[in-house]
């Protein structure tokens, strides 16, 4: 009975104190006591739940208050990132984005475009045509299919096909670039937050990971070159379209600043152009276009867009790096297989690739503003910058959040999420959640940013 009581009294005076000023003063103990019928003991309880939430402030022989709720931004820990660098020992586990979900939940954590965002005819079309073709046999060669070595360096427009090695997927390709560019025990210089997989990618290989603080706009410059003096790093790994998790686009002003940071190091900026094919209401631009002398090493999957069974990617790098990368792939993998090879190119060759990418971005655009607005509308103290491409939206919640238990709460009421501290190569600089609004089911998103807020206050 305790227990129902003092859960009674919680939800009176959070009714109360919803229409309470900050700093208002709750009854007293006795008066509650004798308004709910109760023990002193269930009142106090009452009263600690509140404190352990943040809504209330006990003052010693004075009372109890509404605590102020501070609403002007969240509190900005990233300068701690790079103070403080990474953590000893750390080795992150699969992410969450990686986990299948049962069909009866509404699935916001994938990484991935659900089938219906996918060109699923042309990749029917394109495997029935290689099925019958010579690729099933042949060996190709160990830097890839000539034809897919053209098209990716067409699609940059600075590169030639010599440039190019194709990988199984971007995941291989990150691994190799670490192996070959950087080395197990040597610095890495990494955003903060930043892709999982390249945090996994870079703690298999060994390589140590700086963490730079990356903000809404992008990381800081002045914060990366005093990196590279600090750790003697040679490498820095960043995403400057669409950032997976956070969505963040670079401008121009900065990709020309970090361009030439890197530059003056004589170091290299690892590109991961993930999301090349997503941008929704700007173009992405790869800073390797404005790269001349091979300081860039440039890597794009078509794995987000085609099918997440063509797991193809292209790497292209110039000089010795593109030398000791290739060295590597022949040394793990030999070659790619042909066949995943020859559709992929029969894919993006076709005329109507370019009809899918043009819908594929209506369908984004409209996914994104639907689940940012409910995220707005039912998500209390939630912060997001809506991006202007990717697939997700980046959440940052109160700081006073138990994020584990809210995760858990959410898959409880049928609603599966990313927490954010997945993303982060050292600590995390507050709460936050990532929410993927290319799922299935976008109708659901309205619900689902329900019983996210109904979890946070619970």
């Amino acid at each position: 009975m305790s227990d129902d009581s003092s859960s009674r009294i919680v939800a009176e005076l959070r009714k109360w104190m919803a229409t309470a000023q900050p700093g208002a003063k709750l009854p007293s103990t006795r008066e509650l006591v004798a308004e709910h019928g109760v023990s002193p003991v269930t009142v106090q309880k009452a009263l600690r739940a509140l404190a352990s939430r943040g809504l209330v402030e006990s003052r010693p022989g004075v009372g109890t208050f509404v605590r102020s709720v501070r609403v002007a931004r969240p509190s900005d820990f990233g300068w701690q990132t790079a103070a403080l660098g990474s953590p000893k020992n750390s080795r992150p586990t699969l992410s969450t984005a990686m986990r299948p979900a049962p069909n009866d939940v509404i699935a916001l954590h994938s990484g991935y475009p659900c089938r219906e965002l996918l060109p699923e005819r042309l990749v029917r079309s394109a495997f029935t045509r290689a099925a019958r073709s010579d690729v099933v046999i042949d060996r190709p060669a160990t830097a890839g299919v000539p034809e897919l070595q053209a098209w990716f360096a067409t699609e940059l427009g600075t590169a030639v096909p010599g440039d190019v090695v194709i990988f199984p997927g971007s995941q291989s390709g990150l691994s190799a670039i670490f192996r070959a560019l950087v080395g197990a025990g040597r610095p890495l210089l990494m955003e903060s937050p930043t892709y999982w997989g390249a945090i996994v990618a870079a703690a298999q290989v060994g390589v140590q990971t700086v963490p730079i603080p990356s903000g809404p706009d992008g990381p800081d410059p002045d914060q990366l070159a005093r990196a590279f003096e600090r750790t003697g790093a040679r490498a820095f790994y960043a995403q400057p379209n669409y950032a997976n998790p956070t969505g963040v686009q670079w401008s121009s002003r900065l990709a020309e600043e970090v361009l030439d940071t890197v530059r003056r190091h004589g170091a290299f900026l690892i590109e991961d152009d993930w999301a090349r094919d997503l941008g929704i209401t700007t173009d992405p631009v790869p800073v390797a276009a404005r790269d001349e002398d091979g300081h860039v090493v440039y890597l794009r999957s078509l794995t987000k867009t085609v099918s997440p069974s063509v797991r193809i990617a292209g790497i292209i790098a110039r000089g010795p790096a593109r030398e000791r990368i290739l060295a590597d792939t022949q040394s793990e993998a030999v070659y790619v297989s042909g066949m995943l090879q020859a559709v992929a190119l029969d894919v993006v060759t076709q005329p109507a690739w370019r009809t899918y990418l043009r819908d594929l971005r209506k369908q984004l655009a409209a996914r994104r503003d639907l689940l940012a607005g409910a995220v707005r509308e039912h998500v209390p103290g939630a912060h997001l910058d809506v991006p202007a491409g990717g697939l997700n939206l980046w959440v940052r919640l109160p700081d006073t959040t138990d994020l584990p238990a809210l995760v858990r709460d959410c898959e409880t009421a049928g609603v599966v999420v990313a927490p954010g501290d997945e993303w982060f190569p050292a600590e995390p600089t507050g709460r936050f959640l990532r929410l993927n609004y290319a799922g299935p089911n976008p109708g659901a998103y309205p619900q689902a940013a329900r019983l996210i807020g109904e979890a946070l206050v619970s």
